[in-house]
């Protein structure tokens, strides 16, 4: 019975990879941005700019060398991290973390005409915390950052995929 659940599971697999399924705007091919060139200005070179590159290179995205290059220019204004203390335990030790991320970003023509408006990107992760695990704790917590600055990139991607000039 087991080998059978086991048969039929895997040629339902196979048969949907044949068939060519795969799901929408998972292959980069199918993504359509309004432009084809773009100036990112950031306040500094940071993780976030740097994955931000690397997306829109792998979106087929020229990245221009000045403003006046590009069809669109895209403005980090600004990138925070954040850690507050969401719950202590009974003798005053700290069980809860709340991690906080956000980039402001804008993006415009040459004209100056808005195709996204100033708005940021917030996104929040919650991270247990025990005195007895440090080490560990400290690399979940740089994991967690480093999943909430993937999200907003692509985040930003689907915004700059929606983005049109406004009129």
């Amino acid at each position: 019975m087991m080998n059978l659940t086991r048969t039929l599971l895997l040629l339902t697999v196979l048969t949907l990879a044949a068939c060519g399924f795969h799901l929408r705007g998972s292959v980069p091919q199918d993504v359509q941005f309004a432009f084809k060139s773009l100036y990112l200005q950031a306040p500094a070179e940071t993780l976030f700019v740097i994955d931000l590159r690397r997306a829109l290179l792998g979106n087929k995205i020229t990245l221009a060398a000045a403003p006046e290059q590009a069809e669109l220019v895209l403005e980090v204004l600004s990138e925070q991290t954040s850690k507050h203390i969401l719950s202590l335990s009974g003798s005053g030790k700290v069980r809860e973390y709340e991690l906080r991320y956000r980039v402001s970003l804008r993006a415009h023509d040459a004209q100056r005409n808005d195709w996204l408006p100033a708005d940021s990107i917030q996104l929040t992760r919650l991270l247990t915390f025990d005195d007895e695990q440090l080490l560990a704790k400290e690399n979940e917590e740089a994991q967690l950052y480093k999943d909430m600055r993937a999200d907003a990139v692509a985040q930003t991607l689907r915004r700059l995929n929606r983005a049109k000039p406004k009129e």
